[in-house]
């Protein structure tokens, strides 16, 4: 070859080199997403927390799912049948599931996934009470076996809150149910980069290029979950504004949970849209330690309910009316469980509230609030609940802290004052708390119960009646009794619901869906 024809083929293969880089640098999109929290805490059955459960949906997979009209659809689940006497249902996993290492998915994997999801969740303790064996049939499918009939198993396995249940590795499902896991491996849409993992920074997830999504629309949980950018990053940027002006800058595309006191910023920008991606809500609780004084005195907890306004903590933590309204029932407003209970929690007695801690033989001890300072859906919720508890009588400590710390201390049964906890407040989407058997809250099981630990066995046999009924109008009774001995109880405060959205660069970022989860597949973006 001539000199002139060497240097010509060179050019040609340097040119080529530049064109493959510029084309991979193309292709190579990156979805910038301020999460609602920082994500510290990676097994989403050891923890209910949703930051977490967001982490779950997007590196697992579920056998079953809910579509955006709570439809239960298959899923990794390619069919199933139930006997005629409704106590053996056989289920066949789709093919093509596979693991982020390449291991093929089995039903031995569901199996161990479901024991141990079922050892940890409310709902599925609820039906393992009835469950006499599940095994498995062969490599793709297994059968759940019952000892007598029980009316929500379909709805039990396609929970789509937490807690999900989640498909890992048999090996890593082996994991004990109070230990956390230290293998990530999943098969759902995309993999934790766990070497970029980097907490109160940054963390990655690449897509799955081996995961095959349904042959549907996506819908909610359910559908094909068709990946369509490379990378999600989800960015920690703990101040609200700053992460606001992050998005108008163009810095990052999406944030989930922005605070509506910074919705007018937003709305200014002609750029960047409002998406109310839990278009059922949400609602806010306070949660009890009923292990420990003060308030493991049943009329202590109704002290805090006599000195509670809902319309304080809604100002307070959403401010704007036309996203929060007031609701006292325990299972949500808005669907046929609903049941109010007149001015409780709406108007405060505080006459009624002194003389229930008097007649309590209330000593001043003091209520350990945990105060999460950096989760935009209850910051702002403890100052409030200190000053509605201490204009009644109550001495409050308040200790600040960040949500992954409350999510860590609330697991501790040790007594308040060597490092546990009395009172704390937190979310939960309204297709959770309105069904009393998927609603953690309402768990009366004392050691399985959530945290907080209330042992009421009237409270369980009730949702034990729920969760066998067939008949609407039975169903519908019982669920007003589960919400009577809530609030005669006081098992747990109910604060109020709100709607929840997010924000993104229009016209940069398409396909987000509605859903109780902020997901990212479905999800495209313009340019990197």
């Amino acid at each position: 070859m001539s000199f002139i024809g060497k240097i010509a083929k060179s050019v040609m293969i340097g040119a080529a080199a530049l064109t493959l880089a510029a084309t991979a640098a193309q292709a190579e999109t990156t979805l910038r997403v301020v999460a609602h929290s920082d994500l510290k805490i990676l097994d989403p059955i050891w923890t209910t927390a949703y930051i977490t459960r967001n982490h779950g949906y997007l590196i697992y997979d579920t056998l079953l799912a809910q579509d955006e009209k709570q439809v239960i659809r298959p899923q990794m689940a390619d069919k199933w049948t139930v006997s005629d006497d409704k106590l053996t249902w056989t289920f066949t996993l789709r093919d093509g599931l596979e693991f982020h290492d390449g291991q093929p998915v089995t039903s031995t994997d569901v199996v161990a996934s479901l024991k141990r999801w079922a050892e940890r969740d409310t709902m599925a303790q609820q039906l393992w009470t009835h469950v006499a064996q599940i095994t498995p049939i062969d490599a793709k499918s297994f059968k759940l076996v019952l000892k007598d009939s029980y009316g929500l198993v379909l709805e039990t396995l396609s929970k789509p809150s937490s807690t999900v249940p989640f498909i890992m590795p048999a090996r890593v499902a082996a994991t004990p149910a109070n230990e956390q896991i230290k293998d990530y491996t999943g098969s759902g849409p995309f993999i934790f980069s766990a070497k970029e993992w980097k907490p109160g920074d940054k963390v990655v997830y690449l897509k799955n290029p081996k995961y095959k999504p349904r042959n549907e629309p996506p819908s909610g949980m359910a559908g094909g979950k068709v990946v369509k950018v490379d990378r999600v990053e989800w960015v920690a940027i703990p101040d609200p504004l700053t992460a606001v002006n992050a998005l108008l800058a163009g810095e990052i595309d999406m944030i989930e949970a922005p605070p509506p006191d910074l919705f007018p910023l937003l709305q200014k920008d002609k750029n960047i849209a409002l998406y109310g991606w839990n278009p059922a809500g949400s609602q806010i609780i306070g949660r009890f330690n009923h292990l420990y004084p003060p308030f493991n005195n049943q009329k202590v907890r109704l002290a805090a309910f006599y000195a509670t306004a809902q319309s304080d903590y809604l100002e307070a933590q959403v401010g704007d009316k036309d996203i929060y309204f007031e609701c006292n029932a325990p299972l949500t407003c808005g669907n046929p469980n609903t049941k109010t209970y007149g001015d409780l929690l709406l108007k405060p007695n505080l006459e009624k509230a002194r003389a229930l801690l008097k007649e309590a033989g209330y000593d001043g001890t003091p209520v350990v609030l945990m105060h999460q300072t950096d989760i935009q859906s209850s910051n702002r919720l403890s100052p409030v609940a200190k000053a509605q508890l201490e204009r009644v009588g109550f001495k409050v400590d308040m200790q600040s802290m960040d949500w992954q710390s409350v999510v860590s201390r609330r697991a501790k049964k040790d007594p308040p004052a060597q490092g546990g906890w009395n009172m704390f407040f937190t979310t939960t989407v309204a297709v959770d708390a309105s069904n009393p058997v998927a609603n953690a809250f309402t768990n009366g099981g004392c050691d399985k119960a959530w945290f907080g630990w209330p042992c009421d066995d009237v409270l369980e046999k009730l949702r034990a009646d729920y969760a066998k009924a067939t008949d609407d109008a039975a169903k519908k009774d019982l669920a007003f009794k589960i919400q009577d001995r809530i609030m005669e109880q006081a098992t747990y405060l109910v604060v109020g619901q709100y709607k929840a959205f997010g924000a993104y660069r229009k016209g940069v970022v398409e396909g987000w869906l509605q859903g109780p989860a902020a997901v990212f597949w479905n999800i495209s973006k313009k340019g990197n």
